[in-house]
């Protein structure tokens, strides 16, 4: 984990909260952890709401998909 110095401190109280890196000229938002993880766990919803939606479509587009349920209903 990185320190702040005091400068970065004072910066991030008076509501400073991009930055850029001098190398790459990048910019980042800086949020306090628990920000961090609320909008981690929205983004992890998204993700498998994505993944659902693409498995739907899949499915409705596979033609041997009531054979598949049709041998797990029987088990054979």
């Amino acid at each position: 984990m990185i320190e702040l110095t005091k400068q970065q401190h004072e910066a991030i109280q008076a509501g400073e909260t991009r930055l850029r890196d001098s190398l790459t000229d990048e910019t980042y938002v800086l949020v306090p952890e628990d920000v961090y993880r609320r909008l981690e766990s929205i983004l992890e919803d998204d993700a498998a709401a994505a993944m659902n939606e693409v498995m739907a479509v899949d499915d409705a587009n596979d033609p041997l998909l009531d054979s598949y349920q049709h041998f797990a209903k029987d088990g054979s």
